[in-house]
């Protein structure tokens, strides 16, 4: 079954929508008992607040990596999260164990950006123009196959929190390197390593082609034409907003926003590192965060002696993350108990051994 048949047959129960949260509240927490060490919710920190309460882990995406590789004992991996994560989490655990996705439409605009095909038709006119000289890089933010492909010809994952990290390891490895597929991520990291943007290009999937006006032999950075749908929507009106009415505002921005934006910002960091420097920032202290809706709500009920904004007021949740609710969760837990499986994210063999080459040198270098 591909997963558009499975999407069409994740039909949930009508009762789940009936249920009140407080009495799908109770009934979540009586499975997590019942099920004890057998049952692990790893839950990334952009899901919904009805959610959040019942995870074993919150985290960013290398934090949720790693927890999935040390985990031994569950024999249940509930991901609270997007698809590539749970097929991430699937790669690094065992056999024995089984990673589900409540909802099988949660998925990752960014990762979609990337196809397989895309890819193996890009790499070989690569080839030609730049020969032997390229090392992929792929954010964890992609398919298991994009993760393969990328493994298989040497090549690495980042995340957000150590991207700056390994991609200068990886500009060691080859003279340049093709970057997926995040434009905004691969840009901001790589000018903060020294690379001029008159060196960096940008591969277009659509057209199949590099689109780049400098001398080939200057380029260094092969950028594929990728966004989230979500950081893309802070802009420098935003911050010139932020600048004229509340200047004492610090602003803090996610490396997934436009090279424009981390330009203008005070700071840019994952989510871990917008997590950590708010949470130690001194009280009283203004800022405005460019990140995902949800997240930021959190930091603000959690840091009630600052006062922090969104820096985009009109920000929308993430919607793919969003389809992660309570109904979801307690359905799913609810087959785990009865002995059915659903929604089970498998990654076959071939892929699998690629890709675990790609996330195993990034864990390494981590």
């Amino acid at each position: 079954m591909n997963l558009l048949e499975t999407i069409e047959n994740d039909t949930m129960p009508t009762r789940y929508k009936l249920m009140s949260k407080d009495e799908m509240t109770k009934r979540v927490f009586e499975i997590k008992q019942q099920l004890g060490e057998d049952l692990f919710i790893p839950c990334h920190h952009y899901q919904k607040d009805e959610v959040v309460p019942f995870a074993d882990a919150i985290g960013d995406s290398l934090q949720l990596a790693q927890i999935a590789a040390s985990n031994k004992k569950a024999k249940h991996i509930v991901f609270c999260g997007v698809h590539f994560m749970a097929e991430t989490a699937d790669m690094l655990t065992t056999n024995e164990q089984i990673v589900t996705l409540p909802d099988m439409r949660a998925g990752c605009s960014m990762a979609d950006m990337a196809d397989i095909h895309q890819l193996t038709n890009a790499w070989p006119k690569l080839q030609e123009l730049f020969g032997d000289t390229i090392l992929p890089v792929t954010y964890i933010n992609s398919t298991a196959a994009i993760k393969s492909f990328v493994g298989e010809y040497g090549g690495t994952t980042v995340t957000s929190s150590n991207a700056t990290k390994i991609v200068a390891w990886a500009l060691e490895q080859k003279e340049r390197i093709f970057f997926l597929p995040d434009q905004h991520l691969g840009r901001n990291t790589a000018f903060e390593l020294g690379i001029p943007l008159e060196a960096m290009a940008i591969w277009d999937p659509i057209k199949n082609r590099l689109e780049y006006d400098g001398d080939l032999a200057d380029c260094k950075v092969i950028l594929w034409k990728g966004y989230c749908s979500v950081h893309q929507h802070f802009t420098v009106k935003n911050i010139e907003n932020i600048r004229k009415n509340s200047p004492n505002m610090r602003i803090i921005v996610h490396p997934e926003c436009t090279h424009e934006v981390v330009s203008l910002a005070d700071d840019s960091g994952s989510t871990k590192k917008i997590v950590t420097e708010i949470s130690n920032a001194a009280p009283g202290t203004e800022w405005a965060i460019g990140t995902e809706a949800n997240l930021v709500g959190r930091i603000i009920q959690e840091n009630p002696d600052k006062k922090i904004v969104s820096l985009n007021p009109f920000m929308c949740p993430c919607m793919t993350m969003n389809r992660i609710d309570l109904p979801h969760l307690l359905w799913t837990l609810e087959a785990i108990q009865n002995g059915e499986q659903r929604n089970q994210i498998k990654v076959d063999e071939q892929t699998t051994e690629f890709a675990l080459k790609a996330l195993e040198r990034m864990l390494q270098l981590s």
